[in-house]
C-alpha cells in the first residue's frame, strides 16, 4: 500500500509529555484493550500489513515486540510511522501506553508492563536464548486481564506461546497470522499448534477480525451479571449438548467461568444471543469440541511459582522421604495435569529430594498423572515441548532431565518420563487412586463449585494413607474439608503475597511446616 509521510516524530531520548502519567491518559490505559504484536524474522513486512489496515480511533493501544539485533540504531518507529496515522513511539522506562497509539520496543531490551506503564529491563538471557514475546505477554495478561491481546505474526521458534496460554488464562483474545502467508511460519504455527489460537488469518486481516470481536467485547465485560432466564436456559442447553458430544458434565463448573468462555467464543463468531448461539453448536458440531477445548484451558507451565517448588524441594520432601519405609514406592498424582508440565516438574523434584536425602534402603517413584482432555494427555505422554520452556527450567535442569531436538525443541528425558503414568479421567465421575502419598491439584479446583470442591477434598483426603502423606493445592477457602481430624486439616499457608495471590496452600497430614 502507498506510504504515508507524517511530520510526527518517533519517541525522543528523553522524558516527554507522552510519558507523564496524567490521571486522563492513566484512565485511558487503565480501561482500553492493549494488544502486545509478537514478530521476528520477516515481521516488519508483516507489521507493516497488520498496522496499515488498523481503523482510526480504533481506541486499542498497540505494544510491538520484535526480535531486534541488538547492535543496531532501532529505526523501526521511523519505518512504522510511515503506514499507519497512529503515533508511533520508541517505548521508555515507565512511559504509560495511551489508546490509538504504538509503541515498539528498543534494541536490545526487554519489555513489561505494570498498570498500563511500559517498564523496560536488561536483558537476563544470552542473546538466542531471550524470549521477550513471552516475557511481555506474560505480563500483559497480568496487567490487562481481559483487555489484554496477544498477537503473534511472522517469525521464527516459538516465541509468545507461553505468552498465548497466560492471555487465554485471563480471558483475553490471541490472534495469529496464516503460517501460508507468513515469510517465516514457525512461531504462527507454534500457538496453532498449541491449541492457542482464537483467530487465523493473513496479517492484513487480523485488524478487522480483532475489531468484530471488540465490538462483542462489552456484552463480555458482563458476563459476570446474572443470567436472565432465556440465558439461564440457554446456558443449560449448551451444557446438555457438551455432555452429549463429550460424555463431560460441566453442570458443576462454576457458571461464571462457564458463562465467560461461552461469551468468548460467542464473540469469535459475533453472536450476540446466547439462544443463538445454540442453534450455532447444533449446526457445527465441531465447535462443541472447540467450546469444550475452551473450558479445558491448560492453565499450565513449569515450575510455575518457583519458589513453592522450592519450598517442596527443600523442606517438605527430604522430610517425607526420610521417614519413608525402605524399598517401598511412593505413589503420587496430578489430577488435572493438562500437557505434564506439573507432572513433570514433580517428578524432577522428587529425583532431586532423592539424590539430597539418598535413602539407604532405596525406594520408586510412581506418579499418576490425570486429565480430562484426552488429547493433552496424548502430548503429556510424548513429552515434547518448545524451546521457550527455557524460560521456565533452569539450563541445569534442562541439561539434566531433557534432550533438546535439532529443532530445537526439548523433550523430557526417558529416566523422568518413565516415573509418570499419564491417563484420561474424570475427576468428577471416576473413582480416584488410592494408597497415595502425594497429591498435587493447583489449577482445578478454583474452577468447581464450593460443594464440588468439598467433594474433591475429600475424595483427596481419602486416598493419601494417613502415616505418610502430603497434599498441595489451590483451592478456593471454601473448600477446606469439613469434620477433618486435627492430624488431617490445613496445616500451613504461605503469606508472602506472591503465594497469597494463587491461594496456594502446601498440606501435610504429618506435622505443620516451619514458617
Amino acid at each position: 500500500m502507498p506510504t504515508k509521510q507524517s511530520n510526527r516524530n518517533p519517541a525522543p531520548a528523553g522524558p516527554t509529555r507522552e510519558s507523564s502519567a496524567h490521571p486522563s491518559d492513566s484512565d485511558k490505559a487503565l480501561h482500553c484493550h492493549i494488544a502486545g504484536i509478537g514478530a521476528s524474522a520477516g515481521g516488519l513486512e508483516a507489521l507493516e500489513q497488520f498496522l496499515g489496515h488498523v481503523p482510526e480511533k480504533c481506541g486499542v493501544a498497540f505494544v510491538v515486540v520484535q526480535h531486534l539485533d541488538p547492535t543496531h540504531k532501532g529505526i523501526m518507529p521511523e519505518l512504522l510511522q510511515r503506514i499507519t496515522p497512529m503515533e508511533v513511539f520508541q517505548a521508555q522506562d515507565r512511559m504509560r501506553v495511551k489508546p490509538d497509539c504504538v509503541y515498539v520496543i528498543p534494541p536490545n531490551k526487554d519489555m513489561s508492563i505494570l498498570h498500563g506503564a511500559l517498564h523496560l529491563f536488561e536483558p537476563a538471557a544470552a542473546r538466542g536464548l531471550r524470549l521477550p514475546i513471552d516475557f511481555f505477554f506474560r505480563s500483559l495478561a497480568e496487567d490487562c486481564n481481559s483487555r489484554s491481546i496477544g498477537v503473534i505474526l511472522s517469525g521464527m521458534g516459538s516465541d509468545g506461546t507461553l505468552g498465548l496460554r497466560a492471555i487465554k488464562e485471563k480471558a483475553g483474545v490471541a490472534l495469529v497470522q496464516e503460517p501460508a502467508s507468513a515469510k517465516f511460519d514457525s512461531m504462527p504455527r507454534s500457538a496453532i499448534d498449541a491449541g492457542l489460537a482464537d483467530l487465523v488469518a493473513p496479517a492484513a486481516e487480523l485488524p478487522d477480525k480483532m475489531m468484530a470481536y471488540l465490538r462483542h467485547a462489552p456484552r463480555i465485560a458482563k458476563a459476570q451479571s446474572p443470567l436472565d432466564e432465556k440465558d439461564r436456559s440457554a446456558l443449560e442447553k449448551i451444557v446438555i449438548l457438551l455432555r452429549a458430544h463429550t460424555g463431560n458434565d460441566f453442570s458443576l463448573y462454576k457458571k461464571n467461568t462457564i458463562h465467560r468462555r461461552i461469551e468468548r467464543r460467542m464473540g469469535i463468531h459475533q453472536i450476540e444471543k446466547m439462544d443463538i448461539y445454540v442453534r450455532y453448536l447444533r449446526e457445527n458440531p465441531q465447535e462443541v469440541g472447540l467450546l469444550f477445548k475452551e473450558l479445558l484451558i491448560g492453565v499450565t507451565s513449569f515450575f510455575r511459582d518457583p519458589e513453592v517448588w522450592e519450598q517442596l524441594r527443600g523442606v517438605m520432601l527430604p522430610e517425607l522421604l526420610a521417614r519413608f519405609p525402605d524399598g517401598q514406592t511412593l505413589r503420587g498424582w496430578v489430577p488435572g495435569c493438562s500437557t505434564g508440565e506439573e507432572a513433570y516438574s514433580l517428578a524432577i523434584v522428587l529425583r532431586e529430594a532423592l539424590e539430597q536425602v539418598k535413602p539407604k534402603g532405596g525406594l520408586s517413584v510412581q506418579i499418576f498423572a490425570t486429565d480430562l482432555d484426552a488429547d493433552a494427555i496424548d502430548r503429556a505422554r510424548q513429552g515434547v515441548f518448545a524451546a521457550n520452556i527455557a524460560a521456565d527450567v533452569t539450563p541445569e535442569r534442562l541439561n539434566r532431565f531433557f534432550v533438546q531436538a535439532e529443532s530445537g525443541s526439548y523433550r523430557v528425558g526417558k529416566g523422568i518420563r518413565d516415573l509418570v503414568t499419564f491417563a484420561p479421567q474424570n475427576l468428577i465421575m471416576d473413582p480416584p487412586f488410592t494408597k497415595l502419598d502425594l497429591i498435587s491439584c493447583r489449577n482445578l479446583l478454583i474452577y468447581l463449585t464450593p460443594e464440588l470442591q468439598k467433594n474433591c477434598c475429600r475424595s483427596f483426603t481419602s486416598a493419601l494413607i494417613p502415616a505418610a502423606s502430603c497434599y498441595s493445592a489451590a483451592p478456593n477457602r471454601s473448600a477446606a474439608t469439613p469434620g477433618s481430624s486435627p492430624q488431617r486439616t490445613l496445616n500451613h499457608a504461605f503469606t508472602d503475597g506472591a503465594r497469597r495471590r494463587w491461594g496456594r496452600w502446601w498440606w501435610s497430614s504429618r506435622r505443620p511446616l516451619p514458617p
